[in-house]
């Protein structure tokens, strides 16, 4: 299975480019593997740059890195949107590490289970 970069899933995502998105298409139409850092870069890119709200970011033929922790960092999100998607992945992330707690200065953060504000 391939991997794509960032740029590969925002295109993919946002279809606002005929030529990368045929382009895009072709190269996972076998699936395509997505890593937890392209998914939080994405997600950033998709939120600053397009408005896009979480709801709308998804797509059928992408395996996710470590599924299961995506899936928890998305539940702190859609609880807690303001802390942003990557600070919800970087506390699973350790979880899934078996690093916790997670030090942090960040209010928000800091309640998420696993974290401790310092």
């Amino acid at each position: 299975m391939h991997a794509i970069d960032t740029n590969v899933l925002v295109r993919l995502l946002t279809r606002d480019d005929a030529t990368q998105v045929t382009a895009a298409e072709a190269f996972i139409q076998e699936g395509a593997w997505v890593s937890h850092l392209v998914l939080a870069e994405a997600t950033w890119v998709l939120i600053a740059g397009y408005g896009l709200t979480h709801s709308a970011i998804a797509h059928q033929r992408l395996t996710l890195e470590e599924p299961e922790v995506v899936s928890k960092a998305l539940q702190h999100y859609r609880q807690r949107p303001a802390l942003g998607f990557s600070d919800c992945l970087i506390v699973e992330i350790a979880r899934r590490a078996g690093h916790l707690p997670l030090g942090t200065f960040d209010r928000a953060l800091g309640r998420i289970p696993g974290a401790e504000r310092l």
